[in-house]
């Protein structure tokens, strides 16, 4: 039966996206877990469990009796003015990073001018002390003090409006030191690499599994003048170059699973006195997390947190 969980008024097309994405049955929980880090009011399809020796079929719709019953569908409803370029690319990476077949459909904006159409919601943003996120149309004076960073997102994750960008990026003021070796595991758009390069760090290396937000970030990279980022496409870490003595700050903006997965061996790329910035996380999971890295010889140094969303700064026990 179609599970509407809605629990409020989205109103009218035009103030809200609804985003729609459609997977084999068998990946309904996982889309469903993925669907709800954006928002927890979801409308889930699913007509597998009709069971048409019990209903009257005269009392059911006949395109719920027609229906594919091997498939389902989760869709979340955002506010057409937030974020829907960044909920978009994040849904993209999320489904690509568990192996979720999804095929992913947008309303209540034009579907051939979405890519475009949300620029005129996509302002700059401060985030942190020192951090200002411009986008790369607009006009921006910057004030003494301010560092900016230009940014064309794209089909990438990465404006900086989303919490858990925001997290990072204020851990990353606090942790960058001049010269340091940086690594960003899950790039996105480059935001990350590009924030820390401008804020002092020396050689940085930025990888994505998604050859989409490979291409995105070299354009945002070139586009920043920083020289010393570069960036590949790698599956978590199983690509990224080793560099002498570790890398000093390490950035993983992913998500709890993934980052659970890759704990065992981050240690080895790290320098012995770095620190691991860890993103992406819902409060609900940070605890599994924190259990993991602590299992794995690793220790909290820092949590912070916003609108449900936690990240960590972790570093090895001594």
């Amino acid at each position: 039966m179609d599970k509407d969980y809605t629990c409020q008024d989205y109103g009218t097309q035009s103030e809200w996206t609804r985003i729609k994405v459609t997977v084999p049955l068998e990946q309904l929980d996982s889309l469903v877990a993925v669907m709800s880090m954006i928002n927890n009011y979801l409308q889930i399809e699913d007509y597998s469990d009709i069971d048409l020796k019990t209903c009257y079929g005269d009392l059911i719709d006949e395109s719920i009796l027609n229906a594919d019953k091997t498939i389902a569908s989760v869709s979340v409803y955002v506010p057409a003015d937030v974020g829907v370029s960044d909920n978009l690319a994040f849904l993209r990476e999320r489904l690509s990073a568990n192996e979720i077949d999804g095929k992913i459909d947008i309303s209540g904006v034009n579907e051939d001018d979405w890519a475009n159409a949300w620029k005129a919601y996509y302002k700059p943003i401060k985030v942190g002390e020192k951090i200002v996120i411009v986008p790369a149309w607009e006009k921006y004076e910057a004030s003494e003090g301010e560092i900016i960073v230009r940014m064309d997102p794209g089909m990438a994750f990465g404006t900086g409006s989303h919490e858990t960008t925001r997290l990072v990026i204020g851990l990353l003021e606090k942790y960058v030191k001049s010269g340091e070796k940086v690594l960003d595991v899950g790039c996105g758009s480059g935001i990350l690499a590009i924030c820390a390069s401008k804020l002092g760090a020396g050689e940085c290396r930025a990888y994505d599994i998604d050859p989409v937000a490979v291409r995105v970030a070299r354009e945002n990279i070139k586009d920043s003048g920083q020289s010393n980022i570069t960036c590949e496409q790698s599956d978590l870490l199983r690509q990224v170059a080793a560099v002498s003595g570790g890398y000093g700050v390490i950035c993983a903006n992913i998500v709890a699973d993934i980052i659970i997965r890759m704990t065992p061996d981050v240690g080895k790329y790290m320098a012995d006195d770095g620190v691991l910035l860890a993103s992406g996380i819902i409060l609900e999971r940070s605890e599994d997390v924190i259990s993991c890295f602590e299992a794995n010889g690793f220790e909290i140094a820092e949590r912070a947190v916003d609108n449900g969303w936690c990240a960590l700064a972790v570093k090895k026990k001594k």
